[in-house]
């Protein structure tokens, strides 16, 4: 599981494991990490974990978030990164990978271009996939567009990750997991709807039929059997 460590002047505060998919940073109790300090903003930044991988994301903090020196809005994660936020330090150190899965794809998921008419994307830069044993038993599925002229399309879901959305806007992504398909969000102020109901920070999974908000787009989610 990854981890990070937060320290101030080179003292180590605290090891955070990061148990759930995502974990906000800020000034605020509602946090799940909260560092009561003036220079750091209310809801300062967030860390989305999807599998074994992480990205950081600064949520219009007044003060910015910095990662090994440089300024970032969006980080993809790798082991021994240093974030730093004021005068404090988090170290990321990342889980160790035991599956085989690639992680490549973290490093452009989220600005990877495949246009699409209505602002909906679907991509996995990786081409990776679930092992065998787990691709076997988890039946084929794929997000059917219901809204704009592109109505009727379908996107299978034959990747380990499909990201759907508009970056800088609102990004999810659907994760092909053993367990089945699970929905969760990575970016924007407003979460997916799904079913009607607004989702919250953590995965959700996927049944046959669901009804997908995103982006301003309405998708099904269905399984091919």
């Amino acid at each position: 599981m990854a981890k990070l460590i937060l320290s101030m002047d080179g003292l180590v505060l605290k090891e955070i494991p990061l148990l759930k998919d995502r974990m906000t940073i800020g000034r605020k109790a509602n946090n799940d990490i909260q560092i009561d300090n003036m220079a750091i903003s209310g809801e300062h930044a967030a860390v989305v974990t999807i599998l074994n991988d992480s990205f950081l994301e600064d949520l219009n903090s007044t003060n910015g978030t910095m990662v090994n020196g440089q300024a970032v809005k969006k980080h993809f994660l790798k082991d021994g990164d240093v974030i730093e936020l004021g005068k404090y330090k988090m170290k990321y150190l990342a889980a160790s990978t035991t599956s085989g899965e690639s992680t490549d794809y973290a490093k452009n998921m989220l600005v990877e271009s495949m246009p699409m008419p209505e602002s909906v994307k679907a991509s996995d830069p990786t081409g990776s996939s679930i092992g065998p044993a787990a691709a076997a038993s988890l039946p084929v599925a794929a997000i059917q567009l219901l809204s704009g002229s592109n109505a009727g399309r379908e996107l299978h879901l034959t990747k380990t990750l499909t990201t759907l959305g508009k970056p800088g806007v609102q990004v999810a992504v659907i994760a092909r997991r053993p367990q089945g398909y699970f929905l969760t969000h990575v970016e924007g102020s407003r979460f997916p709807v799904l079913n009607g109901r607004v989702l919250d920070a953590q995965a959700h999974r996927l049944e046959d039929h669901d009804v997908i908000e995103l982006a301003g787009v309405k998708m099904e989610f269905f399984l091919k059997g």
